[in-house]
């Protein structure tokens, strides 16, 4: 266990005893314990999640992994205890009654695969440190794996729904993400699930996944370049568990179609050229002048002449830019809510220097469907604070942006994969005779 989990762990936001997790996104027609579903708010064990016709909802899990709920769907969290210092304690238990749900396994969950069960009407669920995804009805569960892998079984003997971690036996099947294409499919009654080639019956299929959903990790089958992160060793690991998948679920195909079952022919992985795109982040900052006491890092000012980077917004001492081959597509409808990663600042009395200071209770809150942005927080020094607040717009590009229609402005950019992080800059002098000023990078 990485002492970098314990402590995100122990300084998670707002969480309380018995809480799975937080609503950060919701559309449409969602309830959560049978009331309307509440961006931020908390997601407790035994609540039950269920969506109308147009409703989606992400909770983000304590452990940092996640429960996405498409429309027509419905979902109870049974249980969601992790015990950082000692993952043996560890307990998770989802339950999908109706729909299509996707589970992200957060890191207490990898840290403890042995006490993770996902439940449909019909089958259990175990993994392997996974994000796949389900759809059920209460006759029939399909399996279908984005990364990692996954062990499936019907209720039958020793494999009881009121049962918790994986069920593994004869009567178990696994899939893995390398298997292109492949479900996994239960049906009541079955005890042993069937593995399908059906590219129609995919849950994605069924009820297709938001633009905004996060996008899943590429398989581990994929040739490693160099650079990859995939190790030689990992891809061996992977091909044994695929091996071992397939000779299993073959036998099982046989069994059930007379004989007549067969493997599915190899997947023939062609390489896609790689654009050569300028590396380095999405979006660059720094402090550009001196403060408080102390020079700008030359290497700030450096990085912020590179020319790969727009011109960006300036707001006192602080900077921001983006790449300019950056082309984030954002989502149109919903709202969501950001966590702040890390910022720095400076507050500064007329007259005075400016003193390094630091930010707290900050919220970063985003309406797609407005194209609208609301911030706070407080900026402290060792004298004195200061609260910063500001409403602005989402432009097609991601720019964030206000008006200076108020004592605060804010500048910056929505980046990442459809728009999951924000960077901006802020100077704001709500206090005649104090200014505040600063950078913050976010993420949801």
């Amino acid at each position: 266990m990485s002492v970098a989990f314990a402590a995100s762990c122990a300084a998670l936001p707002h969480a309380v005893a018995g809480e799975a997790g937080r609503i950060v996104f919701v559309t449409g027609e969602v309830q959560v314990a049978s009331r309307a579903a509440v961006l931020d708010s908390a997601v407790q064990e035994g609540d039950e999640l269920s969506t109308g016709a147009q409703g989606y909802v992400y909770m983000k899990t304590v452990d940092g992994g996640f429960l996405i709920l498409r429309p027509n769907s419905k979902a109870r969290i049974i249980a969601y205890k992790v015990d950082a210092a000692n993952p043996a304690n560890t307990r998770v238990k989802l339950e999908l009654l109706s729909g299509v749900a996707r589970s992200i396994s957060g890191q207490g969950v990898k840290l403890s695969r042995q006490n993770y069960r996902f439940n449909t009407p019909v089958a259990a669920i175990g993994v392997r440190g996974t994000d796949f995804i389900v759809s059920t009805d209460q006759q029939t569960s399909r399996i279908a794996v984005v990364s990692g892998g996954v062990v499936v079984s019907g209720f039958a003997g020793a494999c009881r729904p009121e049962g918790g971690g994986p069920c593994e036996g004869t009567a178990s099947r696994e899939l893995f993400a390398g298997q292109r294409g492949m479900l996994l499919q239960v049906e009541r009654g079955q005890n042993i699930p069937k593995l399908l080639n059906s590219p129609a019956s995919n849950p994605d299929k069924v009820v297709p996944p938001r633009p905004d959903e996060p996008a899943g990790q590429a398989a581990a089958t994929v040739p490693a370049t160099p650079g990859s992160g995939v190790s030689l060793d990992a891809q061996k690991d992977n091909s044994k568990q695929i091996a071992k998948a397939a000779v299993a679920n073959s036998a099982n195909n046989n069994n059930n179609n007379g004989g007549a079952g067969v493997l599915p022919k190899p997947t023939v992985v062609v390489p896609v050229p790689v654009p050569d795109v300028p590396k380095g982040p999405e979006v660059i900052w720094g402090r550009w002048e001196r403060i408080a006491n102390t020079p700008p890092d030359p290497a700030v000012i450096e990085r912020l002449s590179n020319p790969d980077y727009n011109q960006g917004y300036v707001l006192g001492a602080y900077a921001v830019r983006r790449q300019l081959t950056s082309n984030v597509v954002l989502p149109t409808e919903g709202t969501a809510s950001f966590a702040l990663q890390s910022g720095e600042a400076t507050l500064q009395r007329t007259g005075g220097d400016a003193l390094g200071a630091t930010i707290g209770d900050a919220s970063l809150k985003v309406d797609f469907g407005k194209k609208t942005f609301v911030t706070s927080m407080t900026v402290y020094s060792p004298e004195t604070q200061m609260k910063v607040t500001g409403v602005g717009d989402v432009f097609s590009k991601g720019d964030l942006y206000n008006q200076a229609v108020s004592n605060s402005l804010i500048r910056g950019y929505l980046s990442g994969d459809k728009g999951t992080a924000a960077t901006f800059i802020f100077k704001s002098r709500n206090d005649p005779n104090l200014t505040a000023e600063g950078i913050t990078q976010w993420a949801r």
